[in-house]
């Protein structure tokens, strides 16, 4: 992995990373339901509104009936309509995250993170398994019973969604960043949900270090079990594009041996974010214009890639058209967290990764 960046470089990764993760957010949030909006729905929208190849944030949609399938949220993250970023949970966890670091250390517990949960994120602001757990918390359950009483989305994208904060504060540090991942993890899921979440964490901390994208998504191949449902997927899309299949292709063939496991659990997930960055291959704007028009969660898989994506550019190489519309600013239902600087929040994980206990 080689040795780990410091200085003024680390810092402008951990910025790119912040700001790659609420572009990307903002990115896919408009066509965030894969039911509804498929790949070949995507495109046509895209391709209705000339924005094929697509370079910027959604386009405006051309009518009424477009508009009228769209999540709701879509009039403040389109292209013109954005003025700071909107609120989201795949921005509240990562901020939710920061939060937990800052007051219990590298040393917190899954008991710790259902706390924090309960003092800082509303119950209405958590959705499947996280609300699940939520509410069995709220019963006066402990950990791990609250990821497994009456909780059917156990190995959906929710802890996955929740792993960004541990990739960037242990930059080159892959094992440890998926030892984090792995503890907030439990407290709502199991099997693959959690195996993603040390996955994504993984990925983000080896994307410091790393020579290439594809090197990073193999570091983070190393912290989860080789024979699990996700590090089979994601190995699977590796070889179907060092084969030299088109992407749309690879991802129908993925698609076809996923079906069945619907568009919010990890698996498919993951495989529509490991073709978005390997076809991507190291560009910003490609690799999160790739994983939303992959479909299925469109926004939290915009928001890992955008992650990676900024930490192997940084800040400063991300096209100011992504940036310069999220005006520094952060909207977040997390207490005490709503308009937050972005950048605010970069310094705060900077400092975190400095005393690295």
């Amino acid at each position: 992995m080689g040795t780990q960046r410091t200085g003024p470089d680390l810092a402008d990764r951990i910025h790119g990373g912040w700001l790659g993760r609420i572009a990307g957010n903002m990115l896919g949030k408009p066509v965030e339901q894969g039911e509804v909006w498929t790949r070949d729905r995507i495109d046509r929208y895209l391709r209705g509104a000339a924005a094929l190849p697509l370079t910027d944030y959604l386009p405006e949609p051309a009518d009424a009936d477009e508009a009228a399938v769209l999540r709701p949220e879509w009039r403040s993250c389109v292209r013109g309509r954005i003025h700071g970023s909107c609120r989201d949970d795949d921005v509240d966890y990562a901020i939710l995250g920061l939060h937990l670091l800052e007051t219990h250390g590298f040393g917190f517990s899954t008991e710790q993170v259902g706390d924090l949960w309960l003092l800082r994120l509303p119950y209405l602001q958590t959705f499947t398994a996280e609300r699940a757990a939520y509410r069995n918390l709220a019963n006066g359950m402990k950990p791990p019973l609250t990821a497994t009483y009456d909780n059917p989305y156990q190995e959906w994208i929710g802890a996955l969604i929740r792993a960004d904060v541990y990739g960037w504060t242990s930059p080159g540090d892959p094992v440890r960043a998926a030892g984090l991942a792995r503890r907030d993890a439990v407290l709502s899921h199991t099997g693959n949900g959690v195996y993603g979440a040390m996955w994504a964490a993984a990925l983000i901390s080896a994307a410091f270090t790393a020579a290439t994208v594809r090197d990073a998504l193999e570091t983070a191949l190393t912290v989860v079990p080789a024979s699990s449902r996700l590090a089979r997927t994601v190995r699977r899309v590796m070889t179907l594009h060092e084969a030299r299949l088109p992407w749309e292709e690879t991802l129908a063939t993925v698609s076809a041996e996923t079906a069945g496991l619907g568009w919010i659990h990890t698996v498919p997930n993951a495989a529509v974010l490991t073709a978005g960055l390997l076809y991507g291959d190291g560009d910003f704007t490609r690799t999160i214009a790739l994983t939303v028009r992959g479909g299925l969660d469109t926004d939290s898989n915009g928001a890992t890639a955008g992650s990676v994506a900024g930490v192997l550019t940084g800040a400063d190489a991300i096209p100011a058209r992504w940036r310069d519309p999220l005006q520094d600013t952060v909207r977040s239902a997390v207490f005490g967290f709503d308009g937050v600087r972005i950048s605010a929040l970069a310094e705060r994980t900077l400092r975190l990764t400095a005393t690295g206990t």
